[in-house]
């Protein structure tokens, strides 16, 4: 009788397991409202999750970002992990380069957020991290340029928890440069390129590399206007700012992160789209 009882009880626990259900954590009530974080219009990665979970109505003239007006919007990275750290039942989605164990990822189409999988193509939620300059750039940015494309830079990129935009590519041999190179832009390329700076600098020492963390339309306008070097973006480059010279220099996931008392380990993509746009509002409609 003992074996029969727990028997069952493992089939229960199993049975929750396969359906995916919520609310299997005592202080977690599923019944409860879905607070939705998103990023800001202008950042690169609200763009790109906006067209990869299909966010985004377009008409002949138009396009219209559908994420609900009730979603809180945090203007960095940063803030987005501490507004989900900060409420059990939040959402949001940050760079996959940008996750800690404060918050939780979850699969999304049953699939593992992490760069390998990003890497192999399981993981469907991914973008380009991009540089984009003017024409007419110094010696000290092409030095730094050259740097990041060079099979050392890329060994960072790699380091860092990111993709490899080329990994068949020649070794950085230091040239004396020296002057600043003034970088600015999307908060979720920022991290990467701190480092891919630090290591430079330590090849350079007659070159200064500042860099101002703001988010990826700032960044483009910034480069078009003089105002800085080489412009970040995680996105591809707007009709708008087509003037500028662009190249990819990292391949990155989204993750859809959740608070790590939810016990929610998976979502798929309908599901993610439905959270943000409205549809679903409470967590127990996930079941």
């Amino acid at each position: 009788m003992k074996k029969t009882v727990m028997g069952l009880i493992g089939l229960m626990i199993c049975a929750g397991m396969i359906t995916g259900c919520v609310g299997n954590d005592k202080n977690f009530d599923p019944k409860k409202g879905i607070t939705v974080i998103s990023r800001e219009d202008g950042s690169g990665t609200r763009g790109a999750f906006s067209d990869l979970f299909e966010l985004v109505v377009k008409t002949d003239d138009t396009q219209t970002d559908t994420t609900t007006l009730e979603a809180i919007i945090a203007n960095k990275t940063g803030v987005v992990i501490s507004d989900v750290v900060s409420d059990m039942y939040a959402i949001g989605y940050v760079s996959i380069g940008s996750l800690n164990e404060s918050v939780k990822a979850v699969k999304i189409n049953g699939v593992e957020a992490v760069g390998e999988n990003v890497k192999n193509g399981t993981y469907e939620v991914s973008r380009p991290f991009n540089i984009a300059m003017n024409e007419k750039i110094s010696d000290e940015t092409q030095d730094f340029i050259n740097y990041i494309l060079s099979a050392d830079g890329q060994a960072v990129v790699e380091e860092s928890g990111y993709i490899q935009i080329n990994s068949d590519t020649v070794r950085y041999e230091p040239t004396g440069a020296s002057g600043k190179v003034v970088v600015s832009g999307s908060s979720s390329v920022s991290p990467l390129m701190e480092k891919l700076a630090e290591a430079y600098m330590g090849l350079n020492s007659g070159v200064s590399v500042e860099i101002q963390t703001s988010d990826s339309s700032t960044g483009m306008q910034n480069v078009m206007d003089g105002s800085c070097d080489i412009g970040m973006a995680s996105r591809d480059l707007k009709e708008s700012e087509s003037s500028l010279k662009a190249m990819p220099i990292a391949l990155d996931g989204i993750a859809i992160v959740v608070n790590t008392k939810n016990p929610l380990d998976n979502l798929t993509k309908e599901q993610v789209r439905n959270i943000f746009n409205g549809s679903i509002i409470k967590w127990s409609e996930l079941n």
